[in-house]
């Protein structure tokens, strides 16, 4: 295991999660969350819960370069996208249980499914680049 390279890599993954994010649903799903403007916090009390933000978007790029540096980066190079693919459906099924449970439109659910697929995917080859096992 190379820590340096681990390190690096969770760097990055913090960084594009977070600018992902932000341009995915602080952006483009803007319209959508109008809609449904209820159901979400208002912007004073979503800016005093931002540390949580940062700190779900640090929980999640530890986990994914964790378990991609730990197992799936020892088998070989260029299995990141796959790797993200994977991570994606996984969150794409918790998005399901969410469109279960919460009363969201159709339209944030669709386009949550796209945001996990593109983003994890994109995230995997980005953590593969970076941490690529030695030849």
């Amino acid at each position: 295991m190379n820590h340096q390279r681990g390190v690096s890599a969770l760097i990055v993954a913090f960084v594009f999660i977070f600018g992902f994010g932000f341009v995915w649903h602080g952006m483009l799903m803007k319209d959508a969350y109008m809609e449904t403007a209820a159901l979400w916090r208002t912007d004073p009390d979503f800016n005093r819960h931002f540390w949580i933000l940062l700190l779900g978007h640090v929980v999640v790029a530890f986990a994914f370069t964790g378990l991609y540096v730990s197992k799936v980066g020892l088998q070989s190079a260029g299995v990141g996208f796959g790797y993200g693919i994977c991570f994606g459906i996984f969150c794409v099924g918790l998005d399901l249980i969410r469109f279960a449970v919460e009363p969201l439109t159709a339209r944030i659910l669709w386009m949550w499914i796209a945001g996990s697929l593109i983003s994890f995917a994109i995230l995997g080859a980005l953590v593969d680049a970076i941490y690529k096992p030695k030849a």
